[in-house]
């Protein structure tokens, strides 16, 4: 998952297009569809570090991957605020290396629940911090090291710089920043000419991240000299946008257009299921229906929003018992 270093005269090959790491959306299911509509990589939802180091079973759920991703393994994303903490998660993950691609420290995550105890975009303030983190990552696994950033707590104290010196210093050999400050959280202005300015001077490659959603902003994006591009909420209810920015098939249009992609959806959420079944025996896993059921609600109406007959279906999915009577209907 970490970009080659090109030379500054150098173009890509082929634009590269990730999926970003997003709660409760980027499971194993979701991240293969992905793949299998032009995304170039992928990351894991974001796992606590201290659930894995105190053996929390029902997280071993986030770290399962599908054979559907075993050609582009997907990026680990951990998150935490304690060295002995992330370097026995680190271990943990590393028992199953062949997995991932790569492991990521997540700095950059703005939500109160996660920033008040001193992870994710609390680190954005303290480089110093990060690296001692990264260390006890480096140090606890042969996998790949990358960090995921942004460009500093608010637009008068930007960090940028020192947290990409601390992530080369540490061992990492990537960094993904979403140019946008902290205080932002996921609204207002990209920052392109600070994220342009921290890829000049950076010794590693960078992947930019924030509101890219279509050509226009992609190409805004890619102007900055990034080695890569992500695409987080762009992608749900549309992963074909990997396609579409790289030069391939457009987004689907109407409903008819849209369902095979959905039911796509729901085949690989049927396998997983399955296999999560036999894999981790010990933890409770919902019955099948009640799964499909959950993860409709967070994706489907993300797949038909805006379309005509949109209505009727969500109609139809508040009465459905099941995704059998939801489809039959």
């Amino acid at each position: 998952m970490c970009p080659p270093q090109m030379d500054s005269n150098e173009q890509p090959a082929k634009r590269q297009l990730y999926l970003a790491p997003l709660a409760d959306y980027t499971d194993a299911p979701f991240r293969a569809l992905a793949l299998e509509c032009g995304a170039s990589g992928t990351y894991t939802e974001m796992v606590s570090a201290a659930a894995l180091a105190h053996s929390h079973r029902p997280s071993e759920i986030l770290l399962s991957t599908m054979p559907e991703e075993s050609a582009s393994p997907p990026v680990c994303q951990l998150f935490g605020a304690s060295e002995s903490e992330l370097a026995k998660a680190v271990r943990v993950v590393s028992r199953h290396a062949g997995r991932y691609s790569a492991l990521n420290l997540n700095a950059g995550c703005p939500m109160p629940k996660v920033v008040k105890t001193g992870a994710g975009a609390r680190l954005a303030a303290d480089p110093a911090k990060v690296h001692s983190l990264l260390t006890a990552m480096r140090e606890n696994t042969s996998l790949p090291l990358t960090l995921k950033t942004r460009l500093g707590p608010r637009e008068d104290t930007v960090t940028i710089h020192e947290l990409i010196d601390a992530a080369a210093s540490a061992g990492a050999c990537a960094v993904v920043v979403h140019a946008r400050f902290t205080s932002q959280r996921h609204s207002g202005p990209v920052h392109l000419d600070i994220l342009a300015d921290a890829v000049a001077r950076s010794p590693l490659p960078v992947v930019g991240n924030g509101s890219i959603a279509d050509e226009a902003s992609a190409a805004a994006m890619a102007a900055t000299g990034v080695a890569g591009i992500m695409i987080g909420r762009a992608a749900l209810g549309n992963p074909r946008i990997f396609a579409a920015l790289a030069g391939g098939a457009p987004a689907p249009g109407g409903m008819e257009e849209r369902m095979p992609l959905f039911l796509r959806h729901i085949e690989l959420l049927e396998s997983f299921h399955a296999q999560l079944s036999r894999e981790l025996a010990g933890v409770r896993i919902p019955a099948l229906e009640d799964f499909l059921l959950l993860k409709a609600r967070t994706h489907l109406f993300r797949y038909f929003s805006g379309v005509p007959g949109a209505a009727a279906l969500r109609a139809r999915f508040n009465s459905a018992r099941s995704m059998h009577d939801l489809l039959a209907q």
